[in-house]
């Protein structure tokens, strides 16, 4: 089976490797003449697995969207959360109801503030509505690619398209469960990028596991919270896009969102690192928007909010870290 995806950066590819052992042919669509080149005929990618590590002959790439989805049933969307939308605009046209989108991207829409799903949904009318699933959960494309057990999940409102997702990537090292709570999953798997922006900093700061515990537990209650109220489960915040995702991201070198805490919290400022730093970092956005929307509906969430300050509004890594350890005392 021919699969399209929309990407050619590091979890692309890994994915584009889990699908060709399990015997499919993958496109992928770039934009990056000298990248869909060396993909072609090296089988290499150096930008995002060094010089060294090659893939699957059967993992083509083009610029070419007609090329990339002719013949697809599966169109996989491995783009930040902040180039979905734009991806939808090229393919909107070229999308029919028997093909299954598969987005790969954690945050949300940062013009209407919703789950990726309600966005990838709003881009096609009620009977051409293609199939929607979020593959997402705790995992590194660096772990991925060189074939590391990772378990996900495959989330969807339609019970037969997530089994589907599925089965279609779950082999002996990447295991997918399939799963029903759209707005739970794709809550927590983007609010756990706060979160760890928030324990890089508690890093950064020289501050050491005790606090990094802490910070990891009462950020989980925060997820759940603000996940609950809009009407997530509160068992899917015990599972991989909950308690899973958020206790990788927040403890790994490998996360994005980390890493950037803790150069915010060295210097205890965030100003330099958001003029300078040129990496996706997710968490940025979404800082944002469950501030916002956390505001707009009375949600109290302490970590969000200081991290909130630190990003938009210049404040002290270290002062808000005073200001979250002098908060009145109360039950747990």
């Amino acid at each position: 089976m021919k699969i399209a995806i929309f990407g050619t950066g590091s979890w692309a590819l890994a994915l584009g490797q889990v699908l060709t052992d399990n015997g499919h042919s993958v496109m992928l669509h770039g934009r990056d003449p000298l990248q869909i080149k060396t993909i072609n005929e090296e089988h290499r990618n150096p930008k995002y697995f060094g010089n060294d590590f090659f893939f699957s002959p059967q993992i083509l790439a083009t610029a070419d969207i007609q090329e990339t989805l002719n013949d697809a049933h599966y169109v996989v969307l491995a783009v930040p959360s902040n180039a979905l939308r734009g991806v939808l605009e090229q393919i909107h046209d070229l999308i029919t109801p028997k093909m299954v989108l598969v987005n790969t991207a954690k945050g949300f829409d940062v013009q209407t503030k919703k789950r990726l799903s309600c966005l990838i949904r709003d881009f096609f009318p009620q009977r051409k509505h293609p199939g929607v699933v979020s593959l997402i959960g705790p995992s590194f494309a660096e772990e991925v690619i060189i074939r590391k057990l990772t378990l996900i999940t495959s989330t969807s409102k339609s019970k037969k398209m997530a089994h589907e997702v599925a089965h279609l990537f779950s082999n002996e090292y990447f295991r997918v469960y399939a799963q029903q709570d759209e707005v739970g999953a794709e809550i927590g798997s983007a609010m756990k990028n706060v979160i760890a922006l928030a324990s890089g900093i508690i890093d950064g700061l020289g501050y050491g596991n005790n606090a990094r515990a802490a910070l990891i537990t009462r950020g989980l209650a925060e997820v759940v919270k603000f996940g609950t109220y809009f009407g997530g489960k509160r068992k899917t915040f015990q599972g991989l896009t909950g308690l899973g995702d958020l206790s990788l991201t927040c403890n790994s070198l490998h996360s994005r969102n980390f890493r950037a805490g803790i150069e915010i919290g060295k210097e205890d400022s965030s100003q330099n690192f958001l003029k300078t730093h040129a990496n996706t970092v997710e968490g940025i956005l979404a800082t944002l928007i469950i501030h916002t929307l956390a505001e707009e509906h009375r949600l109290e969430l302490p970590i969000v909010n200081a991290v909130y300050e630190v990003l938009y509004h210049e404040g002290k890594p270290s002062e808000m870290v005073k200001r979250l350890m002098a908060r009145p005392l109360k039950g747990e």
